[in-house]
């Protein structure tokens, strides 16, 4: 039994759906969530910057007493994670392109990765294609623009479903039938992908993450004792007021500021 905090980062607010996969299975653990709202979004920068800022991050969280630390976002788990792995002396759970599932899913045979320029050009992403995509015609498909609705409330709104319909038109309509939602701030956005092409297969692989860190948990002897009240506390690099707001209007409570 242990304690201390799960940690847990994304560029902004994103990642939250993982969070929310997480306290579903692990309603006695304690999460400190890192927003790094200063710096997003992270898809279009390079790698070895967004890997300077996952470095960064986690040297915050470990600062603060983390147990383990959930990188939730796809683009710093293709630019950091074997990195972090090597650097630091915690479990860390990564996020990692849902294809394998995607291609069990597709009866086309045609699927549409969606995620951002950063994870479509990492090494990782090359890797699963690489394994999984072989017998499958994979459309890359980059969200440009996306995150950023996200972002700032705005996930339901008429400029997202233009560039839902702009960027997986035409693979949709080339006969692709499954998406993968190869960002976290995407499962924001399922409502709008479902409006705009109904009966398209989506692939989130949120609670598989979140499933996979609780197993890691268990595995190492980290859990927290039954009975834990858990919760959840933010750091925020940005606009904490702004991040704040957007967060509880996505379905969370308010939650408190996190001290290191």
């Amino acid at each position: 039994m242990d304690q201390r905090p799960v940690g847990m980062f994304d560029s902004g607010v994103g990642g939250l759906s993982v969070l929310s996969a997480f306290r579903e299975l692990a309603p006695n653990e304690r999460v400190i969530y890192f927003a790094d709202t200063a710096n997003f979004p992270y898809g279009p920068r390079p790698a070895a910057d967004v890997r300077k800022h996952a470095f960064a991050i986690t040297n915050r969280l470990l600062a603060a007493g983390v147990k383990l630390i959930v990188v939730a976002c796809n683009t710093a788990s293709a630019a950091a994670i074997a990195d972090l792995r090597e650097a630091f002396p915690v479990p860390f759970v990564g996020m990692v392109p849902g294809l394998k599932p995607a291609v069990r899913q597709s009866r086309s045979g045609k699927v549409v990765i969606l995620a951002t320029p950063g994870t479509l050009d990492g090494e990782l992403y090359a890797r699963v294609v690489d394994e999984f995509g072989r017998a499958t015609k994979i459309t890359n498909a980059a969200g440009v623009g996306l995150a950023e609705l996200v972002e700032r409330g705005e996930a339901s709104s008429p400029a997202a479903h233009a560039i839902v319909r702009e960027v997986l038109g035409p693979a949709i309509t080339a006969g692709a039938d499954t998406v993968v939602l190869g960002c976290t701030h995407y499962p924001f956005l399922a409502g709008v992908i479902c409006a705009e092409f109904p009966g398209v297969g989506l692939v989130d692989t949120s609670e598989p993450v979140a499933r996979r860190a609780v197993q890691v948990l268990r595995e190492q002897g980290l859990e927290a004792p039954p009975g834990a009240p858990g919760g959840i506390d933010i750091i925020v690099s940005g606009d904490r007021a702004a991040f704040r707001t957007v967060m509880e209007s996505l379905g969370f409570a308010p939650v408190r500021e996190a001290v290191a």
